[in-house]
């Protein structure tokens, strides 16, 4: 027997309550998840002054064995809170005097990839931003040694254009032709006048070093791998890959005199790709790009490649941790000068 329509009003009025207090829950939920959003895009963006890039860390960002962004960190970020980006491999820290950084990944399209993400995001007006891209990097033994700090005047794109085996060329003959109509994409001469006052800010900071690499660099024979760790200046090499040997060395610098640039000293893997990211949005009078070399791009005469990306135990380059301090010490000037100055800074790089 079926119940009368009074007999199902009260339950009827008693299943649309709870679906009206559901809807209630709902929609305070949805409330509450815009909050964090609401505030952000309510907050003033902050204006950054100078933001520093590192590839990656090894451990936390402080208190264990440094990467390229412990020291960076305890310099500028230890009380500051990290800010989330979307797109982002790590937060972005920033202190009050608009000095902002993250970690931004290895490889060129893992770093390009969170660049784009921060320069994008609301939080941050990088209207007026300066910009240091700073890390580890390589460098071949007839230009510099271990624990340089090299101040970039070209970043360059190693991997870009048509490359084949050596055995299907001349004998000697490079094995490297770069694709036309990329040139935008895969040469970057950065402001020289931005580069001579990194220098002059830089030139003569005190530089860690260490008796592993002091030993280590009596394995070559060449005058600058054997001499004590300097600031200087040259091109940077951006390739995904980790290349090693003579014959690689030397068509690193076969492509830095094809593209008109300075003599290669530095062997690394992100800078031209972050350098256009950066480019298409703000232009790159501003970037500075600043690596220590914790290796050499070849073996000595001695070695053979192999040997060299596999040494015995106690045969490594030593100096990493060294290295990775010498990078905050020189550009931490650069920074420090920028944003205490920041009035003569703000509007373009001022002249000297």
């Amino acid at each position: 027997m079926s119940r009368s329509p009074a007999l199902k009003r009260p339950t009827m009025i008693a299943r649309a309550f709870r679906l009206h207090q559901t809807a209630r829950a709902v929609c305070a939920a949805a409330v509450l998840a815009l909050v964090p959003t609401l505030a952000h895009a309510t907050e003033a963006p902050i204006p950054v002054k100078v933001f520093v890039g590192a590839m990656f860390e090894i451990g936390k960002n402080t208190g264990d064995r440094a990467g390229e962004f412990q020291h960076w960190y305890e310099r500028y970020w230890m009380n500051a809170k990290p800010i989330e980006v979307t797109g982002a491999i790590a937060p972005v820290y920033c202190n009050d005097d608009g000095v902002c950084g993250a970690v931004l990944g290895m490889g060129k399209v893992n770093s390009s990839a969170s660049m784009q993400a921060i320069l994008l995001n609301p939080r941050f007006d990088f209207s007026k931003a300066y910009y240091i891209l700073s890390g580890v990097a390589g460098t071949p033994p007839q230009r510099g040694t271990i624990a340089d700090v090299i101040w970039a005047t070209w970043v360059l794109d190693y991997d870009l254009g048509h490359r084949w085996a050596p055995e299907e060329n001349t004998a000697g003959a490079p094995t490297f032709m770069p694709r036309k109509g990329y040139e935008d994409y895969r040469r970057f001469k950065l402001n020289p006048l931005l580069v001579d006052w990194a220098m002059k800010l830089s030139a003569d900071t005190p530089l860690a070093d260490s008796e592993t690499a002091q030993r280590y660099r009596q394995r070559y024979p060449d005058e600058a791998a054997r001499r004590a760790p300097a600031v200087a200046t040259g091109t940077h090499m951006s390739g995904d890959t980790f290349f090693h040997g003579p014959g690689l060395s030397k068509e690193a610098q076969y492509i830095a005199k094809l593209y008109g640039a300075d003599d290669y000293r530095i062997t690394e893997m992100e800078g031209a790709a972050i350098a256009l990211v950066i480019k298409r949005t703000h232009g790159t009078d501003r970037v500075l790009a600043l690596r220590g070399a914790v290796n050499f791009d070849q073996g000595n005469p001695n070695e053979t490649t192999l040997q060299h990306l596999d040494p015995k135990p106690g045969e490594t380059a030593g100096g990493f941790a060294e290295t990775v301090q010498n990078i905050e010490r020189v550009g931490s000037r650069v920074v420090d000068h920028i944003v205490q100055h920041w009035d003569a800074w703000k509007d373009g790089v001022p002249a000297q």
